[in-house]
């Protein structure tokens, strides 16, 4: 399973580095010292705390998103002939239905990191209103 620095984490999970600090300093996220002495993160226990509901996480960055979103694999569901293989993607779950070969070429398993491209001819956008404001 791939280790994570901190700010491969951050870019991961869509927060600061010291957001990975201060989760990582109050035993939120496991992390181990690497050969450097540097902090690093195993990916399964990421995609773990992802799955958890770090999306969740008020202090996450809010960011605008285009076609291709990179983040941590947090579960794969193998059939006979399907996969369903979900990402995190910053505060972005992306879900995706592929072959099972597809999957396995791929290597997709929790705490890979992968990138979800999404091309769509028909996309919904709704207004949200800002906190404290009213409409009407």
């Amino acid at each position: 399973m791939p280790t994570l620095r901190i700010s491969e984490v951050a870019g991961l999970a869509g927060v600061s580095g010291d957001t990975v600090r201060r989760w990582i300093d109050s035993g939120r996220l496991p992390a181990d010292r690497g050969a450097h002495g540097n902090r690093t993160v195993d990916g399964a226990d990421l995609a773990a705390f992802l799955r958890a509901g770090a999306a969740d996480d008020p202090a996450r960055q809010v960011s605008s998103a285009r076609n291709r979103f990179r983040g941590l694999v947090t579960a794969v569901h193998r059939d006979g002939v399907m996969a369903q293989v979900e990402i995190q993607a910053g505060p972005h779950r992306v879900v995706s239905l592929m072959s099972r070969e597809a999957a396995d070429e791929l290597e997709l398993d929790v705490g890979s990191v992968a990138a979800a491209i999404v091309k769509s001819t028909h996309v919904v956008v709704e207004n949200e209103p800002v906190r404290g404001q009213r409409h009407g």
